[in-house]
């Protein structure tokens, strides 16, 4: 079990969820400050800068190991036009995954395919809308984007990539969401029965690692209010929280293997967020969501070094990035 980095907490206001394309999502928490010239909350204690300064400063990656970050940029070409590349380049990882790209083909960016020879754009069928990417510098054995037995793919499309390396496999997502109303709860639904089933049968050949926006707030603490959101709001209803928690234990099955949300078992009591509505003005009242984490097989988790929500990382997206650092190659 690797050591805890402390983090300060921080207190929260209620308040509801967010319009995040089709219902919530919310904001995040890291360990160290990495940015100059930003505007704090008062309130919160957080930046609530609109564009991300151009130095931004990180402790350097530790030899021998990996480092990770799963980011929901809400759209790519907005959050580069506020200064995607200036957190990119400071956090220099070795595998990039970014979700609601909002994009129908690649990008043509000079400085990240010099970075990342080796990327993987997945577009939705909807233009404008979802979008899944993982860049990495290290060359993956199989690269596959679809969730077996899915009845739907098109609504499959744009939301995951699964990378296969020699130790692990490695999945991002942009896991459907509930919707405004629960409206699309149901697609949900059978999203978590067919990933699940799909991530405990990738998991019997190699160990996983899931990062992303997964859609959901596990707990009471990943969200600033949750009374009111309860059973209401997209992300935090009994469906979707039980689902998440008996992929993580298989309660019917105590010998099943057993998967990690790796974020909140080094930070057990923490309340902090990877996202914040644009709307009334939730980043300065410290009102989030976290529903951006990063969930492995429980097999990896020694060699877990860090991980941790950037919440410095804010005004190039309404979401905060999520690093992990993991001893030794994919």
């Amino acid at each position: 079990m690797p050591p805890k980095r402390t983090s300060s907490k921080r207190k929260v206001e209620s308040g509801d969820q967010s319009d995040h394309e089709e219902g919530p999502s919310q904001p995040s928490h890291s360990s160290k400050k990495a940015r100059k010239g930003t505007e704090i909350a008062a309130e919160s204690s957080q930046p609530t800068n609109k564009v991300l300064p151009v130095n931004i400063i990180f402790s350097p990656k530790p030899i021998g190991t990996t480092r990770i970050v799963a980011w929901n940029v809400s759209g790519f070409a907005a959050s580069s036009k506020k200064g995607l590349n200036h957190y990119v380049d400071a956090e220099d990882a070795d595998v990039l995954i970014i979700t609601e790209t909002k994009l129908n083909q690649a990008p043509v960016v000079p400085a990240l395919n010099e970075k990342y020879p080796h990327q993987y754009w997945s577009s939705a069928s909807k233009k404008g809308y979802a979008g899944t990417a993982i860049l990495s510098k290290e060359k993956p054995l199989k690269v596959t984007e679809n969730i077996p037995g899915h009845p739907d793919a098109a609504s499959v499309k744009g939301r995951i990539i699964t990378l296969e390396f020699e130790n692990c496999y490695l999945v991002g997502t942009y896991v459907v969401n509930a919707g405004q109303g629960l409206k699309t709860l149901e697609e949900k639904k059978i999203w978590n029965t067919h990933f699940f089933a799909y991530m405990r049968d990738l998991d019997n050949k190699k160990p996983i690692i899931w990062a992303g926006d997964l859609n959901v707030a596990p707990t009471e603490l990943d969200l600033a209010n949750p009374k009111t959101n309860w059973n209401k709001t997209a992300g935090y209803t009994e469906a979707e929280t039980t689902a998440f928690k008996n992929f993580l234990k298989d309660p019917k099955d105590p010998k099943a293997p057993k998967f990690v949300d790796i974020w909140r078992k080094l930070h057990p009591e923490i309340k902090a967020y990877t996202y914040f509505s644009y709307r009334f003005n939730c980043r300065a009242k410290g009102i989030g969501w976290r529903i951006d984490s990063i969930v492995m097989s429980e097999r990896l988790e020694e060699r877990v070094k860090m991980c941790e929500i950037r919440d410095e990382i804010y005004g190039a997206s309404d979401h905060c990035p999520i690093v992990l650092e993991i001893e030794g190659s994919l």
